[in-house]
């Protein structure tokens, strides 16, 4: 016979059923909209329409491939044990199924519609992005590629004078959720300001002088984010070494010039497919990085970084900011 699960609290040293029942917070629908053109094109809702008779593209019940990407697993065979060793994982391109029902109140409005979505969707056009907006207000955003499900069938089923359903396919490369928040914070030598919220600042530095220690970095997260660094100078070297213990950095010169000069802006863009390290004339400084660097990544939560920069005369500033990603809207 099956067993019966209910709510018990300790009373006395004994359990009794807990007679109070959990209030449900009033939470409205999930808004779900899609642009295309590299997501600088018309945004088309897909929710929150007041009447099904309303004109519209309307996201129906079924979709796929919204919360945890898959994951593709490497594994070594031993000759010897049972089962594999596990060597690591990566997240694979999220495959995603959208439901879409298109409905006009006349033939014109139709065609109009599927004129606008299939503009929206045209891959060589760019990515379309899906915006995903809960109740509280909190958005993620998804970049996608059209893949197929909009080539249309003309069945009884499928579609009709004034309307016609899709299924949409999808596949985003980059399988991770975006937030609209970018966190950021800046720090100058010469003036007591806090550094990502951290008393490792502030100092007051003169000519020539060394810093060395430990900062905290907040990524909200799910997943790893690529910080970008700005440093202005004069800085005549500095390296920052990362939760992994792996580091980048321009040592200092035989010549004693500053690595980096004075109201010269460096930017260092750690983010997969960027990898630069330009300043702000376009001048490529990747060549003065010290043997095998790595623009490390911020892991999710609070990590430690060390710092050591050695200021050259002058007001340097170090300022960096990262985009949180997320495993699900």
């Amino acid at each position: 016979m099956p067993i019966p699960a209910r709510p018990l609290v300790p009373v006395n040293g004994a359990f009794a059923r807990n007679p109070s029942v959990p209030v449900p917070e009033d939470w409205q629908n999930t808004y779900v909209s899609i642009k295309g053109a590299n997501g600088q094109g018309e945004e088309i809702p897909l929710t929150g329409f007041l009447s099904a008779s309303w004109p519209a593209i309307m996201l129906q019940p079924g979709a796929t491939g919204l919360d945890m990407p898959p994951f593709e697993l490497h594994t070594d065979d031993s000759p010897n044990l049972d089962g594999s060793m596990f060597r690591g994982a990566r997240a694979a391109t999220r495959q995603i199924l959208l439901p879409l029902f298109v409905y006009g109140i006349d033939r014109k409005t139709l065609r109009s519609f599927k004129r606008k979505l299939a503009n929206a969707l045209n891959p060589k056009l760019g990515y379309c992005v899906l915006t995903f907006v809960e109740s509280d207000g909190v958005s993620r955003h998804l970049q996608c590629y059209y893949a197929g499900g909009m080539e249309g069938n003309e069945s009884v089923d499928s579609a009709g004078f004034r309307w016609i359903s899709y299924g949409i396919q999808l596949n985003a490369v980059d399988p991770w959720f975006y937030g609209d928040k970018e966190f950021s914070d800046r720090w100058a030598f010469g003036a007591p300001q806090a550094f990502l919220g951290n008393p490792f600042f502030p100092l007051t530095l003169g000519h020539s002088t060394v810093t060395a220690g430990t900062i905290q970095l907040t990524n909200p997260g799910d997943i790893e984010a690529w910080p970008i660094w700005t440093l202005t100078g004069p800085l005549k070297s500095f390296e920052f070494t990362g939760p992994d213990g792996t580091s980048w950095g321009i040592p200092a010169r035989l010549s004693g010039v500053d690595a980096l000069l004075s109201h010269r802006t460096l930017t260092v863009d750690c983010r997969p497919g960027y990898k630069t390290v330009k300043d702000d004339e376009g001048t490529n400084y990747f060549s003065l990085l010290s043997p095998n660097p790595s623009l490390w990544s911020v892991p999710p939560g609070k990590s430690t970084v060390q710092a050591d920069l050695v200021a050259g005369s002058g007001t340097p500033s170090v300022s960096v900011s990262l985009i949180p990603r997320y495993t699900s809207y």
